[in-house]
This record gives C-alpha cells, sequence and structure tokens, in this order.
C-alpha cells in the first residue's frame, strides 16, 4: 500500500512536545473561572483541530453567543505563563530521531493545527527549528485535521508523495487526516487512548518515540 519511505511529517503537540496535557490545564483553569461546565469532555474534541474548527466545536458546547476569541486569549496568557516559567516539554527520544533523520537524509516536516506564531516560537525556544524544512500550521489552511489538507499542503511543500510520506501523530483526527492524504500514519498515542478505528487506520500504533526511531530504521534497513 505503501512505497518506501523518502520523507516524515511530524505532528507538534503530543509528539514532539507534551502540550496537549499543558494546553488542556489552561481550558480547564479558564473554565473553572468562567464558571463552564464540562470542559473535560469538549477539550479532547479539540485536540488536533485549528482555531477554526475548534471554534465550532466550542460553540455547540456552549451556544454561539460564547466569547470564544477572548477564551482563547486568557487560555493562551494562562499556557504561556507556565511555558515562560518552565519552558516547552520536549518529548523523550525527539533529539534522537530528528538527529538520526537529518544523518539519514530524508526529508522532514512538520504540520501543526497549532497557529503558525506559536509553533515557531516552540521551535525557537527548544532549537529544534533547523530540523525542520517545511513546517505547515493551522492557519495556512482554512480547515485542519481531520481533513487531509494541512498534511497534503506539507507533502507539496516538501515535494514528497503523500504514499512514501509518514505521519507521525498522537491524536485520531491527525491520524484520520494523514489516512484521508494516503500517507503512512503512525500512532504514538497521549492523550486520547486508541480504538478499533484507531487500529484499522493506523499503519502501526507504537507507544514513544523511541520505538519509533526503531521502527523507522528497520523499515529502512538501517542498523
Amino acid at each position: 500500500m505503501w512505497s518506501k519511505m523518502k520523507a516524515v511529517i511530524f505532528d507538534m503537540d503530543g509528539v514532539l512536545f507534551d502540550t496537549e496535557r499543558l494546553c488542556m490545564e489552561a481550558w480547564m483553569a479558564v473554565a473553572e473561572k468562567w464558571g463552564l461546565p464540562g470542559m473535560e469532555e469538549v477539550f479532547p474534541q479539540c485536540i488536533g483541530l485549528n482555531s477554526n474548527d475548534s471554534r465550532q466545536v466550542v460553540f455547540n458546547a456552549y451556544g454561539e453567543d460564547f466569547d470564544y476569541p477572548f477564551f482563547r486569549r486568557e487560555a493562551a496568557e494562562w499556557f504561556s505563563g507556565y511555558i515562560g516559567k518552565n519552558g516547552v516539554p520536549v518529548k523523550p527520544g525527539v533529539r534522537e530521531l530528528l538527529e538520526w533523520l537529518k544523518e539519514s537524509g530524508h526529508a522532514v516536516g512538520l504540520a501543526s493545527s497549532t497557529r503558525g506564531e506559536s509553533v515557531r516560537s516552540h521551535l525557537r525556544m527548544t532549537g529544534l527549528s533547523d530540523y525542520f524544512s517545511v513546517v505547515v500550521t493551522g492557519d495556512m489552511v482554512e480547515h485542519s485535521k481531520p481533513r487531509p489538507d494541512i498534511y497534503l499542503l506539507a507533502c507539496e511543500k516538501l515535494k514528497a508523495e503523500p504514499e512514501q510520506t509518514y505521519a507521525i501523530e498522537d491524536s485520531p483526527n491527525g491520524i484520520r487526516a494523514a489516512s484521508r492524504a494516503g500517507m503512512c500514519p503512525v500512532m504514538v498515542p497521549d492523550m486520547i487512548a486508541p480504538d478499533e478505528e484507531m487500529r484499522q487506520l493506523s499503519h502501526i500504533i507504537l507507544k514513544d518515540l523511541t520505538e519509533v526511531l526503531a521502527f523507522l530504521k528497520q523499515r529502512t534497513g538501517a542498523e
């Protein structure tokens, strides 16, 4: 079904960085402040979505007159305050995996539903910017994951055929997007455990990026 691997495209939050949990903490803190019920059920629906699409999820939960921009600003301030004090939490195995991909000459991209300013800031703060020749963010497409647009754009910019490109994802929406783009989806679950749909759509499900590195080495015949 998939050709030999030529490129790898990563999701960011929940894959490279342990930031989805922080984002949920931020949303929960603002929800508590505002007296909003049920945020623990609303937030997981937004994982992998860009701002446009998550807005509709929030509207469905709290009504069309909900002040979504103000809510997101307050949550972003909480998140930024934490990052400013503690730094961006990098997932184990990230640097080793990216270094191997760089040394082995594979094209590497990033496709994140997060807005570009935040993505570039996180990459700068962690010193990972130079590993990615292409970065596509949520504000570069009208609709992000689970639609395939963001991955198709990343493949186009990398000049990589989707069937020769592996997508490293943690969320169901991301796996759906990669599958619909015709890529090879590799799931590394973070906050949402894989269900039967994910097992069907994913080429393989691995527990962490150290396992991803071993898997990709095996697929490429590297020692």
